[in-house]
């Protein structure tokens, strides 16, 4: 009983911070109550109307462009998908010069940096080449402002900003590490674009710099950047990786970050295409948009400044019309602390930027399903259709544009917008979720809190002094009595006890971190060349580790002990007439083995010969746990057969 008093307390407070871990974090979230609105002076005009003016659009693409342009994620390669070139060179040509972008930002992962087998990571040169190569044969730096900043791709196995495998600083459009702060000057004022760069230095190979680091320094300088960047109209900040991947000391990045209008990032590549849409919104205002990968989805995204009013759209490559509605915008990414949304009351011209391969012939306009007539060609991409705002002043309303080009290709979009202030919509929580809790906490949490209860079990019955098997054999009974086995026989208490305390405490292996620098890899970070990488990965395998293999390891250790107590040896458990409960067993462990071998496979590719020799948690683990089972098969000790004893007497009576 007390035993499983201890193993519940364990499980409730495990679960008690678990769930405060998220609801500190998850609280901020998303789209949670309405944002306050500090007292601003209003500012009307100059609202959105017939005027030409006012306005600039970019693009981001993971590969990223007032008008402006996104891309994020190109991860050029030498072994896979040559397509990606392909396409990008396209994208250099032919898009940039129908969409004209004032400025591109390629928010990181330029290159693939991965081996064929995509086992291991180096910076390949040709990759770089191939990269700059287009950026040159396009002359898109000629026709627009190409800002590009490094991925944790980028720095995947770079030993040092100064080593020779920094090709970033060769090959980029930017060359210069570090964040920086660039500000696009417009007769109607200045918008800021302020880079945050959070790739590890060192930079280790994969997978442990999936997530960002900044340290005081760098805090410090961001601190200085935002300074420099509120004389501006607006900032943006962009960078690789969501804020919810970068560890960063208090107050936290997005404190940092409060007075930017929105932060564009990518590296999440969709979560595989399971979230096609990443978006969500800081606690003070900021909106955090999360672009699909250039890799294998072609994604990339056009963002807008009409009138100081902030649009953008997320697209696919190839994809025409391309259409951005930038008035009336989008209720859901309004937000008043950053935007002056009174004008859009006072505007007198819904207004829309169109670009197609072809002629544009015809911009229609509804709200509501209500037909309100055809947008007439202002200048370049830009399209507008007087309204009377007040018609709309109350609730939600939809306002949806078809636009076709002269070979009969057509795109509608819509959003909901409203002009009333106390209306507001929520983010997709999961979105929500993903992109603002504190993965890296949520995984130590998680860490420590399966560390704790599995010693706790192991403790707790180790210490009991007498366990007595009452009412039937069932599933509780006869787990308790095999966990109570274990933990009285020494040589397998011993064995899990420490075996779990080394996944926690012990160097995992040691071997080559990053080139020509060997490191020393812990649950909680890295050592390596005399600096320490925080912890953010390695959690996340030591959970791995945990639960499956450390975990099931000494549940089929409880398991054979229990088969020993019932009088079987390996070869008479087998006879016995239950071989569609044995079988699946011995199957499961095989399997959990097989993955712990290819672990130590993984190992050697990824980080050399010598992790793999000096690797106590993988290939030391992985020679001796034949040996553990070889023994809870042969064990014979006083113990186990008073046991046994106890067992069948509990049995016969």
């Amino acid at each position: 009983m007390a035993a499983m008093l201890a193993i519940r307390v364990v499980a409730g407070l495990a679960a008690a911070a678990v769930a405060a871990v998220l609801l500190e974090q998850y609280s901020l979230a998303g789209s949670p109550s309405p944002l306050p609105r500090p007292h601003v002076p209003r500012r009307p005009h100059p609202a959105p109307g017939l005027g030409a003016t006012n306005i600039f659009w970019g693009l981001q693409i993971s590969l990223f462009n007032t008008c402006f342009r996104q891309i994020s994620d190109i991860h050029m390669s030498r072994f896979h998908d040559p397509g990606r070139a392909v396409d990008l060179e396209k994208f250099c040509s032919e898009t940039i010069d129908i969409i004209q972008p004032a400025l591109v930002l390629a928010t990181g992962d330029l290159t693939d940096a991965k081996t064929g087998d995509l086992l291991g990571s180096m910076q390949y040169e040709v990759e770089w080449q191939t990269y700059h190569g287009i950026l040159k044969k396009t002359r898109v730096m000629e026709k627009t402002k190409w800002l590009d900043i490094k991925g944790n791709h980028d720095a995947f196995n770079v030993p040092s900003l100064d080593s020779v495998e920094n090709y970033y600083r060769k090959y980029s459009a930017v060359r210069s590490d570090g964040s920086f702060h660039y500000v696009h000057s417009t007769p109607f004022g200045n918008y800021s674009f302020i880079s945050l760069d959070a790739t590890p230095n060192p930079g280790p190979k994969k997978p442990f710099n999936f997530f960002g680091i900044l340290d005081e320094k760098q805090m410090q300088e961001l601190s200085l950047l935002a300074k420099e960047s509120s004389r501006s109209n607006h900032s943006i900040w962009f960078g690789h990786y969501t804020t919810s991947t970068i560890l960063s000391p208090s107050p936290g990045i997005r404190s940092i970050m409060s007075s930017a209008t929105a932060y564009l990032c990518g590296h999440l590549h969709t979560i595989g295409g399971l979230m096609p849409v990443l978006h969500t919104r800081h606690s003070q205002g900021t909106l955090e948009l999360e672009v699909g990968d250039w890799k294998q989805n072609r994604r990339y995204r056009i963002f807008a400044f009409d009138h100081d009013l902030f649009s953008f759209a997320d697209l696919i490559f190839g994809d025409w019309p391309v259409v951005l509605i930038t008035n009336p915008k989008s209720l859901l990414y309004s937000c008043a602390r950053h935007e002056p949304l009174e004008r859009v009351l006072h505007s007198t011209h819904i207004r829309v930027l169109a670009f197609s391969l072809s002629p544009i012939t015809s911009v229609t306009v509804k709200i509501d399903g209500i037909h309100l007539g055809q947008a007439t060609h202002l200048s370049g991409p830009i399209f507008t259709l007087r309204w009377n705002p007040r018609n709309y002043s109350n609730g939600t309303h939809d306002i949806q544009v078809i636009v076709q080009d002269s070979t009969e290709r057509s795109k509608s979009v819509h959003h909901v917008f409203s002009l009333q202030e106390d209306i507001h919509l929520q983010f997709d929580p999961l979105a929500s979720f993903i992109l603002l809790a504190d993965h890296c906490m949520v995984a130590r949490v998680l860490f420590v809190m399966t560390v704790l209860i599995q010693l706790s079990i192991l403790i707790a019955f180790r210490h009991q002094t007498c366990l007595k098997l009452k009412g039937p054999t069932g599933f509780i009974n006869l787990t308790s009595f095999s966990l109570h086995v274990l933990s009285k026989i020494n040589i397998f208490y011993y064995s899990v006890l420490l075996l779990t305390l080394y996944t926690v405490l012990g160097p995992w292996f040691i071997g080559e971190i990053t080139k020509g620098k060997i490191g020393f890899c812990f649950s909680f970070g890295i050592f390596v060349d005399g600096h320490f990488l925080q912890g953010g990965v390695t959690f996340m395998v030591g959970i791995l580790q945990l639960v499956f293999f450390n975990i099931p390891l000494m549940a089929y250790l409880c398991w054979s002990l229990l088969q020993r107590c019932f009088g079987h040896n390996f070869k008479s458990h087998l006879r016995q007439g239950k071989r569609l409960k044995i079988i699946p067993v011995h199957f499961l462990m095989l399997l959990l083995y097989l993955w712990q071998i290819y672990s130590c496979y993984f190992l050697h590719m990824a980080f050399g010969t010598l992790a793999f020799f000096f690797s106590p948690l993988r290939t030391w683990l992985t020679l001796l746990t034949p040996l553990l089972i070889y023994w809870v098969w042969t064990q014979n000790s006083n113990k186990l057969g008073t046991f046994t004893v106890q067992l069948k007497s509990h049995l016969s009576s």
